[in-house]
């Protein structure tokens, strides 16, 4: 097994917590934020072949789908697990359909086979591994804008959990990420 597996959550935010429009626009993603004070992003190509494997839930599976058609695949050839109870279908080879215990999920499947695993979309997924106590990591991307309304990234979890906070990062285009382990 894996001793330096690392499991994080990962999602875009607007300020007020929201991770989508409730039509599921995009346009928000787009900002013309300066910080002057900020640095300059790493380079994507580079930070994206850290990352061993993806997790999602279905719903932002098919969005993830639907703008692929006009953006392209944003996971590129990564293993993509989609936690889901419906019966979806995929052309990638690279993406499992998966419906069962995430604790054994993540022990017996995820643990020997990867190092860095990024949860990246879904705000039950979200809560269902915070609750499980099963993740290592939350970094949030909080974007400049205030959307009033939507999706929120915390969404019912029902439980305290402490945090460290082990990063910040301000970029040039307005984006503050925020790195925080969670304390177990």
């Amino acid at each position: 097994m894996t001793s330096n597996f690392k499991l994080t959550i990962h999602m875009v935010s607007s300020l007020d917590g929201f991770i989508a429009k409730k039509d599921n626009s995009m346009s928000w993603f787009e900002t013309n934020s300066n910080y002057d004070k900020g640095i300059d992003g790493e380079n994507p190509e580079e930070f994206l072949k850290t990352i061993d494997c993806y997790i999602m839930g279905s719903k932002t599976y098919e969005l993830a789908l639907k703008l692929s058609k006009d953006f392209g695949w944003p996971y590129g050839e990564k293993p993509t697990i989609v936690l889901t109870n419906r019966d979806l279908k995929t052309d990638k080879q690279n993406i499992e359909f998966y419906s069962g215990d995430l604790i054994k999920l993540v022990n017996e499947y995820l643990k020997p086979k990867y190092k860095n695993v990024w949860i990246v979309g879904g705000s039950m997924l979200t809560r269902d591994f915070i609750r499980l106590k099963i993740i290592d990591e939350i970094r949030v991307s909080i974007l400049p804008i205030i959307l009033g309304d939507g999706l929120p990234f915390f969404n019912n979890i029902a439980q305290e959990q402490a945090l460290r906070l082990s990063d910040t990062k301000a970029y040039k285009n307005g984006i503050v990420e925020l790195t925080y382990e969670i304390t177990k």
